[in-house]
């Protein structure tokens, strides 16, 4: 569908197009494509944030896999979790001749727009572990974030034997991401564990916000006995030096050990799962979301399409309004597997 445009005078039409411009190049990547290019399709891929350790660890596969799949990558941006910069990088793409273009989209829902003008010239998007809540999408690459929810609420639920109370640092609720955990937490919880008390606490995917609630949760609730991170990328580390400094920090299995979960599935997740710090995560793939993600990139500039089903990678694709998703494993990592090595927080590096 075709945008509607507001009339301007051409004047200002170029005071927008110098400020895209401007702020584009801020955003600019320094890591340039590690491709030769020639006849390759090029690709437009936006780095959604820097703020987050999985997000930075989903930079390097990118990185690494552009240069052994020899893909005619663009100069990567990165919109820095705004929706402003990452239109303003899109239209770069477009206008630098993207045959298909990679986002993660951090606000589901004011991607809208921009999906239509990419449908309307053509330029197929494949979405990593986002899914935008209107709009095309040639392919979004994602696990199953209901799920996410589902084991973080059964896995506290057995740990706290069907009692007490929990803290659930959610994600932002206009993320797609953030709703799906945070609804099926509460559906479980409410299900399964309806004696367990969980404290809700609004965080916008950011640590600071989530050590401050859980600081004056604590002062309210100092019997508090389980959390559950939506993200461990943003949170464990200012969670774990809150409890540090509140005496809280007491290793798995002794007295007065806060149980905690996690999402993601970084190096330092692991680390903490070693030390008794918290119990489990689970482990969003970022090298397969890099992968997959490149992967049907290519495949859409080169006209090929999928139907679904199962797929050759141990995952399912499924269809979506507007397009289709391919829910990759992602699986829960307690002290018994937390040295698999096929575990891609084990390799990172």
């Amino acid at each position: 569908m075709k945008l509607a445009r507001t009339r301007s005078t051409a004047a200002a039409a170029t005071a927008v197009l110098a400020v895209l411009a401007l702020t584009t190049a801020c955003n600019r990547e320094s890591t340039a494509s590690g491709a030769s290019g020639g006849d390759k399709p090029a690709i437009g891929i936006d780095l959604p944030r820097s703020d987050s350790d999985f997000w930075n660890s989903y930079a390097q596969y990118i990185d690494k896999d552009i240069k052994t799949d020899g893909i005619n990558a663009l100069p990567l941006s990165n919109s820095q979790n705004d929706v402003t910069k990452l239109v303003a990088n899109v239209q770069v793409f477009q206008n630098t001749g993207a045959k298909a273009i990679v986002m993660a989209p951090q606000d589901t829902g004011a991607i809208a727009s921009t999906l239509d003008t990419l449908a309307s010239k053509k330029i197929p998007v494949v979405s990593v572990d986002t899914r935008p809540d209107k709009g095309d999408v040639y392919m979004v690459v994602r696990a199953d974030n209901r799920a996410y929810g589902t084991k973080a609420c059964e896995f506290l639920g057995e740990q706290l034997g069907g009692k007490g109370k929990v803290a659930e640092f959610q994600g932002a609720l206009d993320s797609i991401n953030g709703r799906d955990r945070s609804e099926a937490f509460a559906e479980c919880m409410k299900t399964k564990f309806p004696k367990i008390k969980v404290f809700e606490l609004p965080t916008e995917w950011k640590g600071d916000v989530a050590s401050a609630k859980l600081q004056s949760l604590l002062a309210q609730h100092p019997d508090l006995n389980g959390i559950y991170m939506q993200a461990g990328g943003v949170f464990l580390q200012p969670t774990l030096a809150l409890l540090e400094q509140k005496g809280l920090l007491k290793p798995a299995g002794e007295k007065g050990h806060i149980s905690i979960i996690s999402n993601d599935g970084i190096p330092q997740e692991f680390d903490a799962i070693r030390k008794g710090q918290i119990d489990a995560t689970i482990s969003q793939p970022a090298d397969l979301y890099a992968k997959y993600a490149l992967y049907y990139a290519k495949a859409a500039a080169e006209g090929r399409s999928f139907k679904p089903g199962k797929t050759d990678h141990d995952s399912t694709i499924i269809e979506i309004p507007g397009g289709l998703e391919d829910q990759l494993p992602a699986p829960l990592v307690t002290k018994d597997n937390v040295d698999n090595k096929a575990l891609w927080g084990n390799n990172v590096g």
